[in-house]
């Protein structure tokens, strides 16, 4: 469990407002890119060097088939340097669906009279999170409504259950958090837990829009949510997630307000975001949109690659929100996590009398129903490294900035390592014919990589991994 209450803050800035919109406004418009200033902000990324506001303008205001292909390019080498081939996997897990906010774009939504409320009984979640681990999960996100009655004591009681449940050779060795905020005590009660990440999503940064979208209900308050994740660092969270949701406002004020977040987080906690999400709305029950800031495929594209190139050291989500062609294209712009085998709703996974999905029931649409199983055999066909290792929050290599990514050859010596030998379990237990065949030839190329030492090292583990040994890591 990591769990240390002693932070690093700047009292005269922490827990307070940090979005200004005139400023990401002017950022905006006053940035003209030329090919040459264009090139240089990709060339400072690319030494792994985070980008301030105006460079990160830059790029946002970069237009011409050209000067976004050279975006995406780098992008794509970005990731190869700080990730390598690495896709690490998880799946959401709904607990519960009650919701005291009226946000327009959510089927939880609390005016929303035809939505089927449930919350997830103890058995009912033992039984999803068996069905869960009968798939080769290894990693969940439990997700909650604002609801008093997901309180930070019933959050935290939800993640030792969680924890605790082992079927066969299954288990769930990281449980992250998407819930309402909480003040410090709140979030020192669910840190204590042993939770991963804790993410909450502003998501729009723009706080005219914001107050539109969410007129009732706790989260209608722009600040307290601004902010939630200062306090949680103050209650010793250090690994936190940050997300926008993009078709609430304009896609490139977005951007640059993850961006401002990000700093605000290096600035007053020495510590960045783990996660940066960046889901787009699709359909939801009773949704009240009219589009006007609807984000095309282009644009999520450009911005997932500016996003890649902002944060070098930040962890970017991609989810079955989006569909099977477009999640492949976005994997090369620098993705590090995916979801596989996702459904929303509550009792779903362990239910699998009703494929189809339906709206009453659940948040939002999903456009990539796939198996973890289906989701696994392509990354593998495409020559990725799907990877559930959960290793460095369990060794305590977090904290200050990521920089456990920053050092020189580590990649080669934990990360690659240590998702091999995910693999290689994955295999050993849940995978066919064909993804085993796929996947051992996957293990065998990415070993080729690493020094020496470390290759015969990973092949020992993997050797004692098809003997039936479980849990092996660097």
């Amino acid at each position: 469990m990591r769990f240390s209450p002693e932070k690093l803050s700047i009292p005269d800035q922490r827990m307070k407002p940090f979005i200004d919109p005139d400023e990401i406004w002017n950022f905006i418009h006053n940035t003209s890119p030329d090919k040459i200033r264009v090139r240089e902000v990709i060339s400072k990324s690319l030494g792994k060097n985070r980008l301030t506001m105006e460079e990160t303008a830059v790029l946002v205001n970069a237009v011409g088939t050209d000067l976004v292909d050279e975006i995406r390019q780098g992008a794509r080498e970005l990731k190869e340097k700080v990730y390598g081939n690495r896709i690490v996997l998880f799946a959401p897990l709904y607990i519960g669906n009650r919701c005291t906010n009226n946000c327009q774009y959510c089927g939880f939504r609390v005016s929303n009279r035809e939505a089927v409320r449930k919350t997830l009984s103890d058995e009912e979640i033992i039984s999803e999170v068996e069905a869960l681990e009968d798939n080769g999960q290894k990693r969940l996100i439990l997700v909650y409504g604002e609801h008093p009655d997901y309180s930070a004591e019933y959050i935290a009681h939800t993640v030792k259950l969680v924890y605790g449940i082992k079927k066969g050779h299954g288990e769930i060795r990281r449980v992250n958090i998407n819930a309402a905020p909480f003040d410090i005590e709140g979030f020192r009660t669910v840190g204590e837990s042993g939770i991963g990440t804790y993410q909450i999503f502003q998501e729009t940064y723009h706080p005219e829009a914001y107050k539109w979208y969410h007129p009732s209900g706790r989260k209608k308050d722009y600040e307290w949510r601004l902010t939630a994740l200062d306090r949680a660092q103050e209650a010793g969270i250090d690994d936190v997630g940050i997300g926008a949701l993009f078709g609430l406002y304009d896609w490139r004020f977005e951007v640059l307000g993850l961006l401002r977040h990000t700093n605000h987080l290096e600035a007053c906690y020495n510590i960045g975001p783990h996660t940066i999400s960046f889901p787009r709305i699709k359909d939801a029950l009773s949704l009240n949109l009219d589009g006007k800031y609807q984000t095309a495929d282009d644009d999520f594209k450009k911005l997932v690659a500016i996003l890649r190139l902002a944060v070098p050291y930040t962890g970017l989500i991609l989810t079955a929100r989006e569909a099977p062609d477009v999640r492949r294209e976005v994997l090369q712009y620098g993705v590090s996590q995916i979801d596989g085998g996702t459904k929303l709703e509550l009792g779903s996974y362990s239910d699998s009398k009703n494929e189809e999905q339906n709206l009453n029931r659940e948040q939002f649409k999903i456009s990539d129903s796939r198996s973890l199983g289906e989701v696994i055999d392509e990354l593998l066909s495409n020559d990725y490294l799907p990877s559930f290792c959960t290793s460095c929050y369990r060794m305590g290599r977090t904290g200050e900035h990521f920089m456990e990514f920053s050092v020189p050859g580590f990649i080669k010596r934990f990360c690659t390592p240590n998702a091999i030998l995910t693999l290689s379990e994955y295999i050993c237990d849940y995978g066919t014919d064909e993804v085993a065949e796929k996947g051992w030839k996957v293990i065998e190329k990415n070993l080729q990589k690493l020094d020496t030492g470390i290759m015969k090292s990973t092949r020992d583990k993997i050797e004692r991994i098809r003997k039936g040994e479980r849990d092996l890591y660097f």
